[in-house]
């Protein structure tokens, strides 16, 4: 996909995250109530109305991609895809919503012959955008501006290490970094671990538990705008549209890749 055409569909993509959000936020500010689903997963209002938002803005847009939803999904509407497609996580770390810590997000995605050329991570309850594309880098967005971001190379103290708030096994994490300096582990919820690599904020966030596909690609999608990569445990790079939408275990990093 050419550059001018990224960069038609991140600017698109901006006001319809915006618009999930703000539906979100004054859901997040009621009594809502919690449901499981069939693999036990909690969801709300929140997931299913900001997705329906979404759905409907995406089917607007002159490209006619597949869109692989997670919410959909669940409920067994499954596309057929091709070489693009979008993948859109609608609520992001609903447990993150359910605890009312803020850290949930907005995730949308493009997928291209495999990898996520663009996306765009909103945390609503933070006022925070993050968004990029292969084609022009990254951004940081709030409510002071906009500005480029990049990955960093990690500081002669050690990795700042960062680790799932809701999920992680801290034997395997140990084991996973044995032999090398760390100098701090962070504990943070949702999509916006990949972010704050992005960011030069932190240097890996290592995943050993089940995700999907639509967990994270917005986020890799940003991490990649900014110079990082994420990598499965055989240290390839980590593909998109395989069979089920589950991932394997992965290590994002920023400017120095792991494997």
């Amino acid at each position: 996909m050419q550059a001018a055409e990224q960069r038609k569909l991140l600017n698109a993509l901006i006001p319809v995250c915006r618009a999930a959000g703000e539906l979100i936020l004054d859901i997040y500010h009621s009594d809502f109530e919690v449901r499981g689903k069939a693999d036990a997963s909690p969801v709300t209002e929140a997931d299913e109305k900001a997705e329906a938002i979404i759905l409907s803005e995406l089917a607007k847009l002159t490209c006619n991609f597949p869109v692989v939803a997670e919410e959909a999904c669940a409920a067994g509407i499954v596309p057929e895809i091709g070489d693009c497609f979008w993948l859109v996580d609608p609520l992001d770390g609903t447990r993150e919503f359910v605890n009312r810590n803020g850290e949930f997000t907005v995730n949308i995605a493009l997928i291209e012959h495999g990898r996520p050329i663009l996306g765009v991570v909103l945390a609503p309850a933070l006022g925070e955008l993050y968004a990029g594309s292969l084609a022009d880098g990254a951004f940081f967005e709030s409510v002071t501006g906009r500005e480029p971001i990049h990955v960093r190379t990690p500081g002669e103290q050690g990795l700042d290490v960062l680790a799932s708030r809701s999920h992680g096994d801290e034997q395997a994490l140990k084991q996973l970094l044995s032999g090398r300096k760390i100098h701090k582990l962070v504990n943070a919820g949702s999509s916006l671990k990949l972010c704050l690599i992005a960011a030069g904020k932190a240097d890996i966030y290592p995943r050993q538990g089940r995700t999907m596909e639509w967990d994270i690609a917005a986020g890799h999608a940003v991490l990649a705008a900014a110079g990082g990569q994420v990598q499965t445990f055989d240290g390839g790079p980590l593909r998109y549209g395989k069979p089920g939408f589950e991932n394997p275990h992965f290590v994002a990093s920023g400017a120095e890749p792991f494997f």
